[in-house]
């Protein structure tokens, strides 16, 4: 960023002195969360010691414990998507990607995300998510490795923030503040399932247990130390159809052992939840070594091992091992571990912090129930399970964070802060066992391969400088720059300009303008292999390797932003704060997911893709009628623009008890501004079809209002919240040439809990999540219509894979809490 550009940034925030505003009691599952939280101090967002929620001049949502545990779902993702109306959960993903659910702020993609634990980056997943939808390309940090129980709050920033926390700060910012007691603690027990399920083969209720428990300890005078630790089981959900292939009269005649499966016609359970189980631990310390000087840690370790179903494989594919056709799984057993050590104090008036932070993730893949079928058929053995291959991806990053206040005149000192960061990322492709990867490899996850396998790396070092007071009465002024240097992007500089005016004690204007530079994930650069299905099998190339040259892609460069918010916050009453903010979020050179790209079997090919495929190395299974390529690149600009609105209202009815109401708004509209052309190898097809650009724009409900009401009544608490969730819609095609579009209308969720305290220490509760057990419109009944007249077994999907409320319907749970 020139100065030119700053100046103009600059004279644009002074202008508006306008900002997003808090309020603290969270939209639907808000109404856990008391009006008086905005008082609570943040420490996100500013650098500003002291500064209430209330009087931030950024827009800080802060959700404490209890808001978190009155969701019903034990999973933070859940947590926080039944809390912010801005945040939208990934409810169900393809492959791998069903393994490792995933969220988004905004509208935006999760890598666009920043999440910090107790103010310091979070490493990120090694699991990309792969296939086409709205969560496509996300690789962000995997928030279902940090138990509720270990979380004392989380704040929330919902604007861009690179200048301040790292380039890749464009959505916002997640600080998960951990609990940091030396004494008491508290046991929850927690099991449900949903309403529907269990009726077929397997058990698709998806069953739920969770035990999760916290502790503080005093290891010694001045010290703390707070252990949470949590274990949780769910099983596997079917929403899934019948499979025309199993009742496909050709295929009854040649294939009759199909009848023979468990549960037939409904033999094909892709289209539901992973079952998995996670266990994790976390640790937070802390010391007072004394002259101003503190010491801190904080451990984290996960391990899940999850599995999902993939498509069914009829009884021809290797008869002589599974006569009847067999369920391949996709499983993982992922390994999660996050450590911080740092000391802070004081030294001639400056406050100092000097922390270095290391995380990594290894998801080992294996195949199950599954078998290679060119393998048995050149020697006459196969295996029937297998190791695929494995992802790791590890941060280090080590942080020198000084400020100091300074009297100049002002209304109030002005807080100068800076600070240095040297940051260095990995991402590692290990290959699949040989039978795994013999010719077209493993069946429903073909092992990865030789080509695909390698190790990457890259460093970066930042600079930032951070400045914030208040010139006058009632006028709060907060500017930063970043400069960041990549070891394979090169330098950057990034700003960010916010200012709050209070007009009155009850209304204020605040804005932010900010630009950002994210530069791609290692995963997105490097990620490579293939998936398949019983009829397909496409290649995900990697944008910098042989083979994307031959389709005319080289490389990925950075994406560029630019971020502004307008705001206002009311207090019209006592005991109601009101805000409405509008945002806009341009980002030029995003990086997306392509539509696929067919070598064969499409309605148009392009030859390019079959030699892009052979100088990948890939041998694709010769049974197979569709190949074909996808792969990540800058294809478009896009313009995000919304609205946010929060109320939260307290009010107190005497012997009849005491209510808190909240009601909370998104708004969010996502246009692609530009699409760039595909390059000549792949004419006449597009880089993005249609499928592609409806899942940028259309793929995330247009609007999403929240309602809540926690009513306190003697020892009962009822918690009533509920969530309207606006139309969203997405193309599909079978083969590339007509697409049908799926749509969602509009849909009403109900939640509820009814809680007890029995005694000071012992609380029950009983609720549930979708009440009236609502389900998402099914897909398009002509494009179901075309894959079961083709015999497709894309026909088994009925509800949409990027419904906002899930494709499970109603879940309901008990739980029981003991604090001492």
């Amino acid at each position: 960023m020139n100065k030119m550009t700053i100046c103009r940034l600059s004279s644009l925030a002074l202008a508006v002195q306008s900002g997003l505003i808090y309020a603290q009691s969270v939209p639907m599952a808000a109404a856990a969360v008391a009006p008086e939280k905005v008082d609570a101090v943040i420490v996100t967002g500013t650098r500003t010691t002291g500064l209430k929620a209330i009087d931030s001049p950024s827009p800080i949502q802060v959700l404490d414990i209890s808001a978190l545990e009155k969701t019903g779902q034990p999973d933070l993702i859940q947590a926080l998507a039944q809390n912010l109306p801005s945040f939208t959960a990934q409810a169900f993903g393809g492959d791998t990607a069903n393994l490792t659910l995933s969220a988004k702020l905004r509208g935006l993609s999760p890598n666009h995300t920043l999440v910090l634990i107790n103010g310091k980056r979070r490493h990120t997943t090694a699991n990309l998510a792969v296939l086409a939808g709205a969560y496509q390309g996300g690789a962000a940090a995997d928030l279902s490795f940090i138990p509720v129980a270990s979380i004392e709050r989380i704040e929330v920033l919902q604007e861009g923030a690179a200048a301040q926390y790292g380039t890749d700060a464009i959505a916002g910012v997640v600080n998960i503040i951990l609990k940091s007691n030396d004494e008491g603690g508290s046991v929850t027990v927690t099991g449900g399932q949903y309403f529907d399920g269990g009726k077929r083969s397997i058990d698709g209720t998806g069953r739920t247990a969770d035990i999760s428990a916290s502790l503080g300890l005093k290891p010694f005078e001045k010290a703390f130390l707070t252990i949470s630790a949590e274990s949780k089981y769910h099983g596997f959900s079917d929403r899934g159809g019948i499979d025309p292939r199993v009742i496909a009269p050709a295929n009854l005649a040649s294939q009759p052992a199909l009848v023979n499966f468990p549960g037939y016609p409904y033999v094909n359970h892709i289209s539901g939840d992973a079952s998995y189980h996670l266990n994790m631990v976390t640790a937070n310390a802390g010391y007072d070594v004394g002259n101003d000087m503190a010491f801190y840690s904080i451990a984290t370790y996960g391990n899940k091992k999850a599995k999902a179903f993939e498509n069914y494989r009829t009884p021809n594919r290797m008869p002589a091992i599974y006569s009847a056709g067999f369920n391949p799984l996709e499983a993982v057993d992922e390994d999660d571990y996050g450590l911080t050590a740092g000391i802070k104090g004081k030294l001639g008036g400056w406050n100092w912090d000097a922390s270095t932070v290391y995380g990594k993730d290894k998801a080992k893949i294996s195949v199950l129930n599954s078998g290679n079928v060119s393998l048995f058929r050149d020697t006459g053995a196969t295996p029937t399970e297998f190791h695929a291959g494995e992802f790791i991806a590890s941060q280090w990053t080590n942080n020198l964070d000084v400020s100091r206040e300074f009297g100049i005149g002002w209304k109030s000192p002005l807080t100068l802060a800076l600070g240095l960061e040297q940051r260095t990322d990995t991402y590692e492709i290990g290959p699949g066992d040989a039978a795994s990867r013999y010719k077209e490899g493993s069946q429903s996850f073909p092992g990865l391969s030789l080509t695909d396998a390698g190790k990457h790396r890259r460093t970066n070092v930042a600079g930032y400088v951070n400045a914030a007071g208040s010139p006058i009465e009632d006028l709060k002024l907060d500017a930063a720059a970043r400069f960041e240097n990549y070891s394979d992007f090169g330098k950057t500089t990034v700003g960010k300009l916010t200012s709050r005016y209070d007009f009155t004690p009850s209304f204020a204007l605040r804005g932010t303008v900010s630009s950002g530079f994210r530069a791609p994930t290692l995963a997105e650069q490097y990620y490579s292999a293939t998936n398949v299905a019983p009829t397909s099998a496409f290649v995900q190339l990697a944008p910098n390797s042989a083979g994307a040259k031959l389709v005319g892609v080289d490389g990925l460069k950075a994406e560029r932003s630019t971020n502004l918010s307008l705001g206002m916050v009311m207090k019209p009453i006592a005991k109601m704060t009101a805000t409405l903010d509008a945002y806009r979020i341009v980002i030029k050179s995003r990086i997306v997911g392509s539509g696929q790209l067919f070598g064969s079997g499409g309605v148009v090919n392009s030859p390019a893709v079959i030699a892009a495929i052979r100088a990948n190395g890939n041998v694709l299974d010769p049974s197979v009628t569709q190949t074909g390529i996808n792969i990540f690149s800058n294809a478009v600009d896009t313009k995000s623009t919304g609205a946010e609105f929060v109320m939260s209202y307290a009010s107190n009815y005497g012997n009849f008890g005491r209510i808190d109401w909240t009601a909370a708004a998104n708004y969010n509209k996502v246009e692609v501004t530009k699409i760039n052309q595909a390059p000549p190898q792949l004419l006449p097809q597009k880089l993005l079809d249609l499928a592609a650009i409806s899942t940028l724009e259309t793929a995330s409900p247009q609007y999403r209002i929240n309602l809540g009401a926690l009513w306190k009544i003697g020892a009962w608490t009822i918690n009533l919240r509920e969530a309207i969730y606006g139309p969203a819609s997405s193309y599909a095609s079978r083969n590339g040439g007509d697409y049908y579009e799926t749509k969602i209308t509009r849909k009403y969720i109900t939640d509820i809990e009814i809680s007890n305290q029995i005694t000071k220490s012992i609380s029950v509760s009983i609720g549930a999540n979708n009440l009236f057990n609502q389900y998402p419109n099914k897909v398009n009944p002509q494009l179901l219509a075309l894959r079961r007249a083709a015999n497709d077994n894309g026909a088994v999907t009925l509800y949409p894979a990027f419904s906002p409320i899930g494709i499970n319907g109603g879940y309901y749970y008990a739980k029981a809490n003991y604090s001492f």
